[in-house]
C-alpha cells in the first residue's frame, strides 16, 4: 500500500469503451474519439489515474456531442462536481488542466481522420463504420492534435462549494459564484438583466 490509489486500476481502451457504451446506450465513433482524447489528454499530463487525481483535475470540452460524455467517463469530471467546463465552439476538442502542478493540454481531433478510416477499412461501405473502427486502432499522431497551453481557472470556477451566494433584487433567486449582474445599485441575475434564455408564461396563458 503506497497511498490512496494503490487498489485501482487504471482501465484499458476497451473497458473504458464498454463503460461508455452502457452510459450512452450505444457506441460510436465520436465516444471512441473522446475515449482516445481524455487519454491521451491525461497521459500527457503525467496522470495515470484520474481518480487518485480528481482534486486537481478540471476538463474543458468544446462540443456538446458524444465525445463529452466520453471525456466524462475516463477523467471523472462532471458537471456536478464543478470539474467539467462547457465551452461551445463546435470543436471535438477537450483541455485538461492540473491544478495542482498549473500543466494544461488541449487535445483536438484531427478532421482529415475520416479519410484515414475510409483508407484503413475500404470493405466497410458505412462512413460510420469506417469511423468506429479505425478510431479504435489509429494512431494518436492520425487521429488527434496535441498543444500544450495555459489555462486561468478563476476562484470561482474552481471544482467545490460555491464560493459566493447573493439573492436577485428581483426574482429574489439566489446565484452562486459571483454569475451576477450589479446594475444602477441592483443586484440582478443574469435572466432578470435581460440574458434569459427562457421566456415566463404568465399563469393564465396556456402553454
Amino acid at each position: 500500500m503506497t497511498g490512496p490509489s494503490y487498489n485501482r486500476r487504471v482501465k484499458s481502451l476497451e473497458e473504458y469503451l464498454t463503460v461508455a457504451a452502457e452510459r450512452h446506450k450505444h457506441l460510436c465513433p465520436g465516444q471512441v474519439l473522446g475515449v482516445r482524447m481524455a487519454m491521451l489528454g491525461l497521459a500527457s499530463l503525467g496522470i495515470a489515474d484520474p481518480e487518485a487525481n480528481a482534486r486537481y483535475l478540471v476538463t474543458f470540452v468544446e462540443i456538446d456531442r458524444c465525445a463529452t460524455d466520453a471525456v466524462s467517463v475516463v477523467t471523472g469530471c462532471s458537471l456536478g462536481r464543478r470539474s467539467l467546463k462547457y465551452v461551445d465552439y463546435g470543436k471535438v476538442a477537450a483541455t485538461f488542466v492540473d491544478l495542482k502542478t498549473g500543466a494544461a493540454v488541449r487535445v483536438s481531433a484531427r478532421d482529415d481522420s475520416r479519410l484515414k478510416a475510409k483508407s484503413m477499412f475500404p470493405g466497410i461501405a458505412q462512413p460510420h463504420r469506417q469511423q468506429l473502427e479505425a478510431y479504435k486502432v489509429m494512431d494518436d499522431g492520425d487521429l488527434f492534435t496535441v498543444q500544450k497551453v495555459t489555462v486561468q481557472v478563476a476562484p470561482e470556477d474552481l471544482p467545490g462549494g460555491p464560493r459566493s451566494r447573493v439573492a436577485c433584487d428581483s426574482c429574489g433567486e439566489g446565484i452562486n459564484n459571483g454569475r451576477e449582474v450589479r446594475r444602477e445599485g441592483r443586484v440582478l441575475c443574469r435572466a432578470c438583466a435581460g440574458e434569459a434564455y427562457y421566456k415566463i408564461v404568465p399563469p393564465s396563458q396556456p402553454q
